[in-house]
């Protein structure tokens, strides 16, 4: 049968990266958000009260765009960043910064919560849970320019969204990975790991969690 995967997290987390291994892995299909030129993104840098609202809607129409093309795929998915974080997240921390106004953000989560009900939610979101300094350093690690101003209090209110939404989402089940101390890269053992708890996740088992015992057993392997 079929699965749909959804790999959250904020920026930084490695989401791209376990994308790509657990492809790799599982033999499914990697959806990663087609890089598609956003018409409002210069003017959004330049006036972002003025632009935050226009950019976010198109921002949020390709990706419900994407969430039904995934739907409807044939085969096992894993898609990178999911359409639930592009509201949840992006766009309610820029309200919460100001940027885009009360009325506006209404009309945004209106049509996001309307157009929610006629899309099937995921089989599983893997959500990547990391503290500031590991998205610090794997930002640093990974060395993308436009990356170097992002500044750690902007990763941290983003990191407070992420735990507010995750502790609220009830679409479907949910794995978290404790990405501080399971690091898919440098360790085989923790990658395995990871596809294990998957796979137990999918076949319906209520509880996955990864014990710090078997997280340093894995570490070694």
């Amino acid at each position: 049968m079929k699965k749909f995967v959804a790999i959250a997290g904020n920026i930084g987390v490695g989401k791209s990266t376990l994308l790509d291994l657990l492809c790799c892995k599982l033999g499914w299909e990697p959806f990663s958000e087609p890089v598609t030129e956003n018409p409002y993104l210069s003017d959004f840098y330049k006036d972002m009260a003025a632009w935050s609202f226009h950019s976010q809607v198109f921002f949020l129409t390709h990706r419900l765009r994407a969430h039904h093309q995934i739907a409807s795929h044939p085969t096992s998915v894993v898609q990178d960043r999911s359409v639930y974080e592009d509201a949840e997240i992006f766009a309610q921390n820029l309200y919460l910064q100001g940027y885009i106004h009360p009325r506006d953000y209404g009309t945004y989560r209106e049509l996001y919560e309307t157009v929610m009900q006629f899309l099937p939610p995921p089989d599983l979101v893997i959500y990547l849970r990391a503290s500031v300094p590991t998205l610090v350093n794997r930002i640093a690690r990974r060395g993308r320019d436009y990356e170097r101003s992002i500044a750690p209090d902007y990763l941290n209110s983003l990191n407070v969204l992420y735990e507010n939404w995750i502790a609220n989402f009830t679409l479907c089940p949910v794995l978290t990975v404790p990405a501080d101390d399971v690091d898919f890269v440098a360790h085989a053992g923790h990658l395995n790991l990871i596809v294990n708890k998957v796979q137990e996740k999918l076949t319906g088992r209520e509880e996955v969690i990864f014990a710090a015992d078997e997280v340093a057993r894995a570490a070694e392997d």
